[in-house]
Order: C-alpha cells, then structure tokens, then sequence
C-alpha cells in the first residue's frame, strides 16, 4: 500500500537570517525552504501547529506532501528537520522538490505479520529484529507505507533476508549490504541455559574420563 500524499499550506518568505526565523516563530510560524529538481531554491514558512502534528504522527521523512505556497502547488517530500534542543518543538524544516518520474531514497518501517503461525514463536522463541526500517529506493510516485514480512513456518534460528521480501514494483534496497537480514527466530534463554548446562556438563564428564585414564 502506498504512502498518502499529505497537503499543507505555506507562504513565501522574503527575509532570511535568524533574525527573520525568530520573527516568524513569535508568529506561530517554521521556516522552511524546498530545493531540488533543478529549480532554485524557494523559502517558505509553515503553520507551527501543521508541521509539529505531520512530524510526531510518524513516517514524516518517508512521506510526499503537496504544499501549497500562496495558491503554487509543490510536490515535495521532508528531507530533514531541526528541533529546538530544549523543548523538541520543530525550528527548520528542509523540503526536496519531486519531478515527474522521480525515484528516491526513503527509510520504509517493517511490519511483521502471523506470529501466532510461526512454530519458533509458539515454542517460546523471541523476535529479533535487526532493522525496523528499510533503506530503499522508490518511485516518488509510489513510496510503499510498510514492508510486510510474513513470519509464517518460521521456526527457532530461522532468519529472514530482504531477499525473501517480494518489494513492491519500482523499489529496490539501498542498504548495499549483501543480503540483508531484517529478523531471526532466537531461542528463550531458558532454553540456551540448559543447552549451556549440558555443554558444560559434557565438558566436566571428559575432562573426568581423561583423568581417569
């Protein structure tokens, strides 16, 4: 499923420097500036209440947004944004402008599904995920919400590669890892205690036959 395209209203912003951010904040305000897609850069601000419920809804850099300055329309997508080291409320936001055709690359969340058909996880096993999000290139056009991993029939030790995802059209991994591994099967410690317990119990029985001897 892709990602829904978000729209927010901004304005153009002549005066630039901290000075002119402070003044904007007093107002309510972010600044902001969209650049890319071989045009020049253009500096915006945005509704302070807009941007800080877009950014702490989640996935604000990994979603398209169609801003609308002063009635333009400018398909973007959040590229960074600076919080105020204090109160953690949004200070500056960097906005990349999208072209027709464009590919892109995003951080996607992983969302794991069946866990109850997963035999490792029946038995106790826990799952241990390396990456919840993927590095991957996509269509602007179609950036996916998730990754789905079905952990169906899997069992304690089992692991699963990004080579087993079936990506959505258009997308491909970014992570240049050879393979990568999202998650494994990991046994309950109560179980590794007792496979150490009878490692060292077969350790303390040839030490014992060797004195013997």
């Amino acid at each position: 499923m892709a990602a829904t395209t978000k729209v927010l209203s901004a304005q153009a912003r002549e005066g630039v420097g901290k000075g002119a951010a402070r003044e904007l904040r007093r107002q309510g305000l972010v600044p902001a500036v969209i650049y890319g897609d071989k045009k020049e850069p253009v500096t915006i601000s945005l509704p302070y209440k807009d941007i800080h419920k877009a950014i702490y809804a989640g996935g604000f850099l990994s979603h398209t947004i169609e801003l609308d300055v002063d009635g333009t329309k400018h398909k973007v997508i959040p590229r960074d944004y600076q919080l105020d080291p204090v109160k953690d409320f949004p200070i500056h936001v960097d906005f990349l402008r999208i072209g027709k055709g464009s590919k892109i690359n995003v951080q996607v969340p992983v969302h794991f599904e069946n866990e109850e058909a997963s035999p490792g996880l029946k038995r106790g096993g826990t799952l241990n995920i390396v990456h919840h999000t993927l590095d991957l290139t996509v269509s602007a056009d179609n950036i996916p919400e998730a990754i789905v991993v079905d952990l169906t029939g899997l069992d304690i030790g089992d692991s699963v590669h990004i080579s087993a995802i079936k990506l959505p059209k258009g997308t491909a991994d970014h992570s240049h890892e050879d393979d990568l591994t999202i998650a494994t099967i990991v046994a309950p410690s109560a179980l590794k205690s007792a496979g150490d317990a009878g490692e060292e119990g077969e350790e303390a029985a040839a030490e014992g036959e060797a004195k013997a001897e």
